[in-house]
């Protein structure tokens, strides 16, 4: 019986060490199951939300925040897209200091 008791309790530590951490920010998958390549205007940007790919989703995601509270999703593929992520990560790099080379996308 104290052996059972005993592979029973190391099974379960054996399993919590292996799980992931659990938190507020751990997704286990894509926030963005649909994207969109419709053009944005500018005026209508409120932020740009830029997700690397990674365990959780294979694909970078590009989360935009409009004036009007909506978040959409926006296809990273989409050429505007391109120049509106090297443009963003061009404008963080030049307050840092740092240059970009040009994209030629």
């Amino acid at each position: 019986m104290k052996l059972c008791i005993l592979l029973v309790f190391g099974t379960l530590i054996v399993l919590v060490n292996g799980m992931p951490p659990i938190s507020r920010d751990y997704n286990t998958h894509c926030r963005c199951p649909q994207v969109e390549s419709r053009i944005i205007p500018p005026d209508n940007l409120k932020s740009i939300k830029l997700v690397p790919e990674g365990p959780h989703c294979p694909e970078t995601e590009v989360i935009a925040g409009l004036v009007s509270g909506e978040k959409v999703c926006l296809n990273p593929k989409s050429s505007w897209v391109k120049k509106l992520i090297h443009y963003v990560l061009e404008k963080q790099l030049h307050q840092q200091g740092v240059a970009v080379p040009k994209n030629r996308a």
